[in-house]
């Protein structure tokens, strides 16, 4: 094999002994030690592996099966192996000249899957190369006549396939996966699955190393999977190769990368650690097997590292059958996918063993030996793991106490997604969850809990240890550049605009964090700007805003307004409870219904659209702004739809334009902190940008003084910029106006955990209205203050600052109100006109566009 690097040298036996002694005590590891209890070997190794046990041990009773070794039993789809990869120790990965044909067919899935099921099998493994039609003419071509765009969308039909023909439940392992395609690929499978193999750079830009020339080995590309796995609340499986030229170091670095994204976000439900075994016709055939005790080794320093309630994996088929009980004594507690059908594909010349053996294995060291399903217990059955319209199929597979597979069970097909008539439109979904009240809303209680947190706090929003830890790196700004005030000042005054380039990012960040004298000036720079461009005149917008339903799976840290269906104050408004609202707004002078939900597990797709038929069956001529960036992602997976064809879909059902709300910072840093990485920066962009391609209009938020810092609001800013900048071009109205919204922390969650800091200050407010009036000119003229959020005195002085809009009347806004804002949920026309006056400004009416109200 290539040289990879110089050596380095080797964890000495004292090394070793001090890190062996502090895994003993149950101390914390560094990487340095991690490193050192990776080279145990002889005595040392078997003190390692009498800890690893132990915790295995331990984390067995805590799962409340004490002694139980799993395994899933499995057919093998091998969709496909064709890829653009190209790993120097791979045989499933072919070429085109050596297969039948390029893919299976679906008759091909369908006759493994159904082999599978006579034999009792609960988990069909659907794994291929990446990508192949990038590389392979063949491939592109098969895809073509099939009908498919990409392998991805022929993989998510081929799993609906096996679900509703054979009931066995798909486990996708397709490789490397964008946020938008597993959030694709996640209705039709209750796990996914992609090993991390090792993080070492070397062996990817090294010519002749394992992973040289392979673009999908990159190790952040295939970390950026893990995280968004995790973003998409996926039970993901990972893992290790070991001995493809990785080092030492390598190991413990790719353990500690796991554990870091499984702290963030709970979702690796097990890590597989793969002994290499070198294959004939590969590049690296001449190579060594990993030696046992290396293995061994990297067993128990994986059990250390990853703790007693990680699940670890050992291929049953990949060691010697009289082998097996070391690996267990090394901290393995589960055996994976085991077939009784067909071969280990991947390792074709590696029978699985026979499942009498195993047991025999298995028992040999005092456990029992049982299966489960491909998703693990511990995420079944909670409702918020395992997507609506496959946990159907769970259910009839899992055991109720156990959720291993139920003694007994057979796999039977069934519909995968509710018919297309009444049972998936919006009215039977509200029928369903509104516990058949059909009272108007002054009977529905819309207000939201009743206390301060949802009954799940503790469970919902992950470990708030680690939250508050990168909650607290969030916050500190880095180092200020030099800049000089009055040269900023002098820019913002003689070209605002050019403060949101990169190379005044300084000056930028400076103004943001000015305070006396200096923020004094930019406040007066940033009033006659607005001035200059919007007159005098305030203008406001007469709307009412519905929030449809308050049940909502995604935990997003900041959020007081959600709850669970199973919870005493959770609501769902029927269509007749939405109509009836949108006819009192009209009635009383609305020209707008601002629209919005929370991402209800249970909601089908297609109810969006039933919603706003409804509210343009009960008004035609109202203009219907509704669903978040977040809603629209939502819909459009639920849909199966593509995000395009989905907002095409909304349109024509009467939507006119969406809210860029959702955007909280568009920083992914911050963004886990807040919402667990629910909705990446990139995909809210994709939203706001491909609405305005159909011809839908959107605003633009800001939700600011939490986990930030002042440069992660000139960040942001730049960024709505450029996305302006940018739709203007395709779309006249593009963003209309950018909203400030301060956070309210007093019930918010990550506020209460000590994540958070409280909210903004005076000077904050003030400085983000005037900077958002300064970087976003030319390209976004209307700079909303949020009376819900400020108050009167609060608005009056974002109205010197730069702003020249109040937002709407609203009627009634539970989100705010039950984070903790003091300042009401509805205002008269009398009583916005009233503040605007006191401010020496001029009110007016508008449309949702801005336009004036007689030509609406």
């Amino acid at each position: 094999m290539h040289d990879l690097a110089p050596p380095t040298p080797a964890p000495t036996p004292a090394e070793v002994d001090r890190a062996l002694t502090r895994a003993e005590r149950g101390l914390s590891l560094d990487i340095a030690e991690v490193t050192a209890l990776l080279a145990a070997r002889e005595d040392r190794l078997e003190r390692l592996m009498g800890v690893a046990a132990a915790l295995r041990d331990q984390g067995l009773v805590a799962a409340q099966r004490p002694g139980v070794i799993t395994y899933s039993p499995k057919v093998f789809i091998p969709l496909t192996r064709l890829c653009r990869d190209r790993c120097q120790y791979c045989t499933f990965a072919t070429t085109p000249h050596r297969v039948e044909s390029a893919f299976l067919s679906a008759d091909e899935v369908l006759e493994i899957a159904a082999s599978g099921q006579e034999h009792g099998v609960a988990e069909a493994l659907f794994t291929l190369g990446d990508r192949p039609e990038d590389r392979w003419p063949a491939a592109r071509a098969w895809l073509d006549e099939a009908g498919y765009p990409d392998t991805l969308s022929y993989v998510r039909a081929m799993a609906i396939r096996v679900l509703e023909h054979t009931g066995v439940l798909p486990h996708l392992n397709p490789g490397v996966m964008s946020w938008a395609q597993m959030r694709r690929l996640r209705p039709v499978a209750p796990s996914m699955g992609m090993m991390l193999e090792t993080t070492s750079t070397a062996l990817w830009t090294t010519p002749g190393a394992a992973h040289y020339a392979s673009p999908d080995k990159d190790p952040k590309v295939r970390l950026r999977v893990l995280d968004d796995a995790g973003r998409l609340m996926i039970p993901f499986t990972t893992g290790l190769l070991v001995g493809i030229g990785e080092t030492l170091a390598d190991r413990a670095e790719s353990l500690f990368a796991i554990r870091a994204t499984h702290r963030k976000y709970g979702h690796i439900q097990e890590v597989i650690i793969q002994n290499f075994r070198a294959k004939d016709d590969t590049a690296m055939r001449r190579e060594p097997d990993l030696a046992e005790q290396e293995y061994l080794a990297a067993i128990a320093v994986a059990r250390c590292v990853l703790g007693p309630r990680m699940r670890i994996q050992a291929p049953p088929n990949l060691s010697e059958l009289q082998e097996l009980p070391r690996l267990l004594a090394a901290g393995v507690d589960d055996w994976g996918g085991v077939s009784p059908v067909t071969a280990d594909h991947v390792n074709p010349e590696r029978p699985w063993p026979h499942l009498d053996d195993l047991e025999k294995a298995t028992a040999a060291m005092g456990f029992q030996l049982s299966p489960r399903l491909t998703v693990h217990p511990e995420y079944i059955n909670t409702g918020e793991w395992v997507d609506p319209r496959v946990q159907p199929f769970v259910t009839a597979l899992a055991d109720p106490q156990t959720r291993l597979l139920r003694a007994g069970a057979y796999a039977v097909g069934q519909a995968w997604q509710e018919p297309d008539d009444d049972g998936g439109s919006y009215q039977a979904f509200a029928d369903r969850h509104s516990g058949g009240r059909t009272q108007l809303h002054r009977e529905v209680d819309t207000v939201g809990r009743s206390n301060d947190r949802r009954s799940d706090f503790d469970e919902v929003y992950g470990d708030w240890q680690a939250v508050r830890e990168h909650a607290a790196a969030t916050r500190m700004a880095p180092a200020r550049l030099g800049s000089d005030e009055r040269t900023a000042l002098d820019l913002a005054a003689t070209n605002p605009a050019s403060l949101a380039e990169a190379e005044h990012e300084s000056s930028a960040r400076l103004l943001m964090e000015a305070d006396g004298a200096v923020l004094a000036t930019l406040i007066d720079i940033a009033d006659q700007l607005r001035r200059s461009v919007n007159g005098d005149e305030v203008t406001y917008v007469i709307n009412r805003n519905i929030n449809f339903t308050n049940v909502c799976y995604t935990g997003c840290r900041f959020c007081a307004f959600a709850q669970r269906k199973t919870d005493v104050d959770s609501y769902t408004l029927t269509l007749e409870q939405v109509s009836e609202r949108v006819r009192e707004a009209v009635a009383d002078g609305a020209t707008e219904i601002c629209m919005q939900g929370g991402i209800h597990p249970d909601l089908p797709g297609t109810a969006y659209f039933d919603l706003a038929r409804a509210v343009k069956q009960a008004a035609p001529d109202i203009h219907l702004h509704a669903f978040s960036p977040m809603e629209v992602v939502s819909g459009a997976s639920r849909t199966g739809l593509s995000v395009r064809e989905w907002l095409i879909a909304a349109k024509e059902a009467g939507l006119d334009s969406i809210p860029g709300t959702a955007a909280e910072i568009l920083d992914d840093d911050v963004r886990w902190v807040l919402t667990k990485g629910k909705l990446p920066t990139e995909s809210w962009i994709d939203v706001i940008s491909t609405a305005h391609e159909v011809g839908l209009p959107s605003t633009s938020t800001m939700m600011y003084g939490h986990v930030d810092h002042p440069g992660h609001w000139v960040g942001h800013l730049a960024t709505l910029r450029r996305i302006g900048a940018a739709s203007r071009a395709q779309h006249p109205a593009g963003i209309t106006e950018f909203v400030a919204l301060p956070f309210i922390h007093h019930n918010a969650p990550v506020y209460l955990a000590g994540a958070a800091r409280p909210g903004p200050t005076a000077r904050d407010n003030a400085a983000v209205h005037a900077m958002a009036r300064l970087m976003l000119h030319g390209v976004i003229d209307n700079v909303q203050c949020s009376w819900v959020k400020l108050g009167d005195d609060g608005v009056r002085a974002m109205l010197s600052a730069g702003a020249n809009d109040l937002g709407g009347t609203l009627m009634e806004e539970t989100i705010s109100r039950m984070a903790g804002s003091e300042h009401g949920s509805a205002k008269s026309v009398r009583d916005l006109t009233s503040v605007i006056t006191s401010a020496g400004r001029i009110p007016r009416q508008r449309t949702t566009t801005y336009g004036p109200v007689e030509q609406a």
